[in-house]
């Protein structure tokens, strides 16, 4: 399966603006954005998204949060998630990654490469 389009959740609008531009100028791909997560879970079954692009740390729900509220929806129940975080401890990746992400994506990242390294993880894992 192509991954084409990305369901992307971050309360930083600077941050929010930055993966626009790198995922749908330099990666092609089809990007919905919210500032939070019950938007997100309201907005994204329509949108049918491939894959979850979540940052972690956000007021109010969190990204593991939004994640297991958006993987309860039927729909949606099989879309991959891939984190971005500022917090970089090995351990908390692990636990990430062991509850089924994807990946863990370290900010800052570098937006020319954002797009080549979400399809990466992508191509890794299909």
């Amino acid at each position: 399966m192509a991954l084409k389009r990305i369901l992307h959740v971050d309360d930083d609008e600077d941050i929010r603006t930055i993966v626009q531009l790198a995922l749908e100028v330099v990666g092609e791909f089809e990007i919905l954005q919210f500032g939070n997560g019950p938007g997100a879970v309201a907005g994204a079954v329509d949108f049918r998204p491939d894959l979850l692009l979540l940052d972690v740390m956000m007021p109010g729900m969190s990204g593991p949060e939004v994640w297991r509220a958006l993987t309860a929806l039927p729909q949606l129940a099989d879309i991959p998630a891939i984190f971005v975080t500022a917090k970089a401890e090995d351990e908390f990746s692990r636990d990430l990654t062991r509850q089924g992400a994807m990946a863990v994506i370290v900010k800052p990242f570098d937006p020319m490469t954002l797009a080549s390294q979400i399809q990466e993880i992508w191509d890794r894992n299909h």
